[in-house]
């Protein structure tokens, strides 16, 4: 009988278009993007201790991380699938890094390792300052890891649409167009290899892998997350497009986005995460931010996040 009381507000909420219900693609070879147009039921935040996390500020490292993300709390999860915005970042520095990407963090005894995938900005990588495709992964939270395919992990696939590393274009223009890029990261249920799917284009593209001994156990934890990194006694780069989602109005022409997000089972078959409770972690607000997690009628699961460059220590 209590089904009913979800079932009515969700059908009026679709035959209305927006809602504020309570509840606890673009890149081809040559870096053309998809477009995206212009509505939405909150996943009320619950606190979850992130201790398993590496410190955010890695006094070691020289280097401070940031970020805004909805997550998981552990449990039997196997991947999702998220359009990500893609904005530029003219401005940043060669000491900074900025991105957004899909995260699988999974038990490995006693730590996590974590494989994602995502698109960033990192001068110091590139040599540049194009926006460009990236795979990670690291054996537990504490060590360096690797990024793309400079040291055995990720698998490219034959003929793969976008290859770790690749530039693409454009950027989005803040509140004429937003682009953005579809992904998933899910484990395959045949090979247990972790697979990175291309979802904007005819139909789903295999771009590659993670083999299944870099995230073999369970609980898993799945984030969708926007982040920054920065040398120690510097300033933050901007996060998204630089500016800070409004509270209200999910306006993606002027923030960045994760919309249509989705989960997938051990069969590896897409679905809802109505009913799945997320966190949202923001580690310094005063910086950088993420509003609700809401349920739109034309965009799915979404949430905006985003900051400007100035965050100091």
């Amino acid at each position: 009988m209590g089904g009913d009381y979800v079932v009515i507000p969700i059908l009026l909420c679709f035959l209305f278009r927006t809602c504020q219900l309570t509840l606890v693609d673009s890149i081809d070879v040559d870096g053309n993007l998809a477009m995206d147009e212009e509505n939405t039921t909150l996943l009320r935040p619950k606190s979850f201790d992130f201790s398993w996390r590496a410190n955010i500020k890695n006094e070691g490292s020289g280097i401070i991380s940031h970020y805004a993300m909805w997550h998981t709390k552990p449990g039997q999860f196997y991947g999702l699938r998220a359009e990500m915005s893609i904005w530029a970042s003219p401005n940043q520095e060669n000491s900074q890094e900025s991105g957004a990407s899909i995260q699988i963090y999974c038990q490995d005894g006693g730590n996590y390792n974590l494989i994602e995938a995502g698109f960033h900005i990192s001068p110091s990588l590139y040599h540049n300052k194009d926006i460009r495709f990236f795979t990670y992964w690291t054996k537990d939270l504490k060590s360096r890891g690797c990024y793309n395919l400079q040291c055995p992990g990720y698998v490219s696939a034959s003929g793969a649409n976008l290859v770790p590393g690749q530039a693409i274009v454009p950027p989005s223009m803040y509140g004429k167009q937003d682009y953005y890029v579809r992904l998933s990261l899910n484990q395959d249920p045949n090979s247990e290899d972790w697979v990175v799917y291309r979802h904007d284009l005819e139909k789903p593209s295999l771009l590659g892998h993670f083999p299944k001994k870099l995230c073999p156990g369970t609980p898993r934890i799945q984030a969708l997350t926007g982040f920054v990194n920065y040398l120690m006694n510097a300033h933050g780069p901007p996060m998204g497009s630089g500016h800070f989602p409004d509270h209200y109005n999910h306006d993606n022409k002027k923030s960045a986005y994760f919309k249509h997000i989705r989960y997938y089972n051990q069969n590896g078959h897409s679905y809802s995460p109505f009913g799945v409770p997320m966190v949202k972690l923001v580690d310094r607000l005063d910086c950088y931010r993420a509003n609700d997690l809401v349920l739109d009628y034309k965009r799915g699961y979404m949430f905006n996040y985003g900051g400007p460059s100035g965050c100091v220590g």
